[in-house]
């Protein structure tokens, strides 16, 4: 079992850029794909990014494409999310999950932390 706790959530303003941090326990995330789901408030939850194990793929939701980068760093046993040029519609609690690889549900889930873009 994985545990992910995600960290870096605040308010900020139209433009700004935040980093938001998962960090893993109980099993090296070497072993699972990871990504970022969001959820804005009366919205269902979507897809946003997610990350090979390797770290050598990506794939980005049209949403925040160009605005939005998902790396790892395996030997912190953490993933992030850099967002860049936020908007107010990039306002949701944002999930770090993970799965044992593609063609897999997202199995792992954290606790959410919330990012609101407003002036």
């Amino acid at each position: 079992q994985v545990q992910l706790v995600e960290l870096g959530g605040g308010l900020v303003q139209p433009g700004d850029s935040l980093r938001l941090s998962c960090a893993a326990s109980g099993r090296t995330i070497s072993s699972y794909a990871m990504g970022w789901f969001r959820q804005p408030p009366g919205k269902e939850r979507e897809f946003v990014a997610s990350i090979s194990r390797s770290g050598e793929s990506t794939v980005i939701a049209d949403a925040v494409k160009g605005r939005f980068t998902i790396s790892r760093d395996n030997a912190k046993n953490t993933v992030y999310l850099q967002m860049n040029s936020l908007k107010p519609d990039d306002t949701a609690v944002y999930y770090c999950t993970a799965r044992e690889r593609v063609g897999l549900d997202y199995r792992y889930w954290g606790q959410g932390t919330q990012v609101t873009v407003s002036s």
